[in-house]
């Protein structure tokens, strides 16, 4: 299946730098807009991803993809929001007998906790429960405020991956919050690069799996999830407006490490990939902290 059009945030020659990623390589797009444009964010806020990703057309690569550092696509999304629990199954793993939630959890990660694609997933030393948690995120390309649940589509920019990468003793340090278990530097990662969104077909049913080491741990289709993308722009654009380049990370499916009996924690070597049809797949590896 041929890749979808994908532009991408990258490092090379001592520059952080943007441009169109092809089978062969990589189009640098930054000599001709950075000067207006410094990052992918400023062009999802100018509203001209497909007037750079068009500049494409017809040039050899710039780079091999081996010879540049992947970064996170947006690197300072205003918000960056997550969505918890939201696959039936991965529900059912909670066995607190309620009913299927009416409300989405909801929780906030910082940037830095992300690495980009090919980087290593990093596990600090005051906890080895590093769990994977592969997901479809948005990003969205036009400002709203309580916005209908039909025009939501009208709001999104791009699409990408994320691995919410997770340390799972550390949720549980409160009743009411995850926060201090989902932002450890490097413990997860976005990308591997923006997706243009162009029509429904995009996000209504796209399989999305994780694997760890080749061996399939995650596996579901968004058509299953509990709240809707459509539901999802409209719950969050209700309490906050929503602008060019903020990042909603929508749910994970059931199989993450800790519902292993022993749990399986992510450990140095491991590799990581989070696949969905028509986006791509992110790949990490996983190292210690240095001290």
């Amino acid at each position: 299946m041929p890749l979808p059009p994908r532009i991408a945030a990258f490092h090379a020659n001592g520059a952080d730098r943007y441009g169109v990623v092809t089978e062969d390589g990589i189009i640098d797009l930054t000599p001709e807009f950075g000067n207006r444009f410094k990052g992918l964010q400023e062009v999802i806020e100018a509203g001209a991803l497909d007037q750079v990703m068009a500049a494409a057309q017809g040039r050899a690569p710039t780079y091999r993809e081996q010879d540049v550092t992947y970064l996170i696509p947006i690197a300072r999304p205003e918000k960056l929001i997550c969505i918890g629990v939201n696959f039936p199954d991965r529900n059912a793993e909670y066995k607190d007998g309620q009913a299927q939630p009416t409300k989405p959890s909801m929780f906030i990660r910082f940037p830095r906790s992300f690495t980009g694609h090919n980087g290593n997933l990093v596990r600090p030393p005051e906890s080895e429960q590093l769990d994977y948690e592969g997901e479809v995120a948005i990003v969205i390309g036009k400002t709203g405020r309580r916005i209908p649940r039909e025009k939501a589509y009208e709001h999104i920019a791009a699409l990408t991956l994320c691995n919410e990468g997770t340390i799972r003793d550390w949720v549980r340090h409160a009743k009411f919050n995850v926060t201090q278990g989902k932002n450890w530097d490097s413990t997860g990662s976005l990308g591997p690069w923006l997706v243009p969104f162009k029509s429904a077909d995009q996000l209504d049913d796209v399989e999305l799996t994780t694997r760890v080491n080749g061996e399939v741990r995650q596996n579901d289709r968004t058509s299953n999830m509990m709240f809707d993308f459509r539901f999802i722009i409209n719950y969050v654009s209700t309490f906050c407006t929503l602008v060019p380049g903020d990042v909603i990370v929508c749910g994970t499916p059931t199989g993450a490490g800790a519902r292993f009996d022993p749990p399986i924690w992510l450990k140095p070597g491991d590799v990581v990939e989070v696949e969905a049809t028509g986006i791509g797949i992110l790949r990490n590896g996983i190292v210690d902290e240095c001290a």
